[in-house]
């Protein structure tokens, strides 16, 4: 009898030595994985609650549960700040910037990226036009511009959408195409593209390196749906 014990509490032991390791091991290799992959705003990369690197907000390869209005405007307000834009205050301009996209069913990280090509986010319009960020009405008469930037803003998104994302030309490369077609290699389309995916990881390496031919309405938000989920 005591042998059948012994045996018996030795395929316990076993057994659970066996599990444990697994369990182990399965956990080690995800939290390994999620050190060397950087974190998509899709999975929240910075909740404002938790009040995270204040400086930029950005926690590369960290997820979060988002607890935040909407993280959107965190994304866009880090991007304005990361690159020193005078469109301040950043907090206002990224709910700015979001609204003027779901107002058009835009990705919001589109009308950015644009602007960052353009005039390094304002930095660098010309004098006589100096709320025109996007390059926006440019011909032989002068440069449009407008009483303010979200003027300028609101006005872009509308053309666009109309002119070019309503007719089919849903893709930096293709937008590229009638916006700026005498860019050469195709620059204009490959910079918008690193720009929107910096935005998508709030991270501004992975912007670099993860670059995708991204549709502008991958994450594309209606108005009424914004505030819906708000």
């Amino acid at each position: 009898m005591r042998g059948i014990f012994q045996l018996f509490a030795w395929l316990l032991l076993t057994t659970g030595v066996f599990l444990t390791s697994s369990a182990g091991f399965i956990f080690y290799n995800q939290w390994q994985r999620a050190k060397s992959e950087p974190a998509s705003i899709l999975t929240a990369p910075s909740a404002k609650s938790q009040e995270v690197n204040q400086a930029s907000g950005a926690v590369a390869g960290v997820e979060t549960v988002i607890e935040t209005d909407d993280a959107r405007e965190i994304i866009v307000a880090n991007f304005l700040e990361r690159h020193s834009s005078p469109m301040q205050p950043y907090e206002y301009y990224g709910k700015k910037l979001v609204e003027i996209a779901d107002l058009n069913g835009l990705d919001f990280r589109l009308m950015p990226a644009i602007a960052m090509q353009e005039s390094n986010l304002c930095r660098n319009t010309n004098p006589g036009a100096p709320h025109n960020c996007l390059g926006f009405g440019i011909h032989s008469r002068g440069t449009l511009d407008f009483e303010s930037y979200e003027a300028g803003f609101e006005r872009a998104a509308r053309e666009i959408k109309e002119r070019y994302v309503d007719i089919g030309l849903e893709t930096p490369e293709e937008i590229m195409t009638k916006y700026t077609p005498s860019s050469p290699n195709g620059a204009w389309a490959e910079s918008v593209k690193q720009w929107m995916a910096e935005m998508r990881y709030d991270d501004r390496e992975s912007g670099r390196t993860l670059k995708t031919n991204d549709n502008v309405l991958d994450l594309a938000k209606t108005a009424s749906e914004s505030a819906q989920d708000n």
